[in-house]
């Protein structure tokens, strides 16, 4: 019985391997999966990916970006300067400021880094040239204190400060970890799945599996069943196979139905939207204000930030970052469902004298107006902190209340202690 029970396994096993040497096994499985890295087509090809970075990237892309100069607590906008030309309306590459944008952001966000190349001609700034991320190789030197690192494009390479480089979780200031690299796993499963359903559709639902021998078969019967099968899996109207005698199907896997894949999808797609930092409900147009407000906070605010602080290390000159000149994104855009509760703040703390006019028009990138004064309770009463005097525009009076009494310079008589 021994003898007989082992001559089967060894049969069933030569079977298997003439089945697979045939490449029936490579038919029936073809369901196209993998566990590789995603590149960026996969992962914008999954919908809450390509859905979220649309979304953050139009959002920032919108917003124009501004030169100011800081001097003595006063803020100026510079308007004639060719780079915030370049950045918001034409690169003078073949992408106009929007789509220039929105390329780094895109890379950003997926890549862990987006690249633009400065075009300089000495000291001015010709044009601004992106650089998609799989085109750059970066060359980071081996010493962890003093770092350096070359850039390489195409086989040629370039000095640091020829590039503008936005880097996501980096280390080294120039390369980074994009949501593909950091969430690899639960991207493949998202991708995977379209895939399979992808395969359910051209197959017409036809489930893979497995067919079993109990002779074995001749190479035209092998040829024959294998063209049948083929049509079987094919988007046409051949969709019957008929088994001869001692031939069996076995299922080998189950339906989206059964592997509840609609109840996985939208698990998946709320977590991805995580990743991105977008909430559910600002992407099906329910969020609430508050919702709304944490959103930019959370989500476009940190890359907003990243972007200014690259535009300022690569495309100011080291005289200019001295002088207190920076790149902003004028925000008023974005927070313009906002700007009732940032001006009633104002308004208070105005009103309460702990800020002046020209503070406030500070904190909005506004040129000051000059109008140095507290207000002291009364309305029609006003401070001067610089030359201690209060004047009340009603009785046209100043006052000094500096040592030595108090004077009226106006309208009054000396009054003494």
């Amino acid at each position: 019985m021994g003898l007989i029970k082992e001559w089967r396994e060894w049969r069933d096993y030569k079977r298997i391997q003439e089945f697979r040497e045939s490449g029936m096994d490579e038919l029936l499985l073809q369901a196209g999966l993998t566990d590789a890295v995603l590149t960026k087509e996969q992962a914008l090809s999954i919908p809450s990916v390509g859905t979220c970075v649309d979304l953050i990237s139009d959002i920032i892309a919108t917003l124009p970006i501004k030169l100011h100069k800081e001097n003595s607590g006063k803020v100026e906008e510079i308007e004639e300067d060719r780079r915030v030309f370049l950045l918001n309306d034409e690169t003078l590459d073949t992408l106009d400021g929007f789509q220039f944008k929105k390329a780094l952001v895109t890379d950003y966000l997926l890549e862990g880094a987006g690249y633009a190349y400065i075009n300089r001609k000495r000291n001015n700034v010709e044009s601004l040239h992106y650089v998609e991320n799989r085109n750059v190789s970066v060359l980071v030197g081996v010493d962890p204190i003093f770092k350096s690192y070359d850039i390489s494009v195409n086989g040629v390479n370039y000095r640091e400060f020829e590039f503008i480089k936005i880097a996501r979780n980096s280390k080294d200031g120039v390369t980074g970890n994009g949501i593909i690299k950091d969430h690899n796993k639960i991207l493949s499963v998202a991708y995977n799945t379209l895939d399979f359903e992808d395969l359910l559709v051209k197959t017409g639902g036809n489930k893979k599996g497995f067919l079993k021998s109990l002779g074995r078969l001749s190479k035209d019967a092998i040829a024959e069943l294998k063209t049948a099968w083929n049509n079987l899996y094919k988007n046409n109207t051949e969709n019957i196979v008929v088994l001869n005698n001692g031939l069996d199907f076995k299922e080998a896997s189950s339906t989206s139905v059964e592997m509840q894949l609609n109840e996985n999808k939208k698990t998946n797609s709320s977590e991805i939207n995580k990743l991105f930092k977008v909430p559910d409900s600002i992407l099906d147009g329910s969020a609430n204000e508050e919702v709304h407000t944490n959103f930019i906070k959370n989500c476009i605010l940190p890359i907003i930030r990243a972007i200014e602080t690259a535009l300022n290390k690569d495309l100011l000159l080291p005289s200019e970052k001295e002088q207190s000149f920076y790149f902003a994104f004028d925000m008023k855009e974005l927070i313009k469902g906002d700007i009732e509760k940032r001006y009633k703040a104002y308004e208070i703390a105005i009103k309460t004298g702990w800020m002046q006019i020209d503070e406030v028009r500070y904190l909005e990138d506004q040129p000051p107006l000059g109008l140095d004064f507290i207000k002291l309770g009364l309305q029609d009463v006003l401070y001067d902190p610089k030359t201690k005097t209060i004047y009340t525009p009603n009785t046209n009076k100043t006052t000094d209340i500096s040592e030595g009494g108090q004077v009226s310079e106006k309208g009054g008589e000396e009054i003494e202690d």
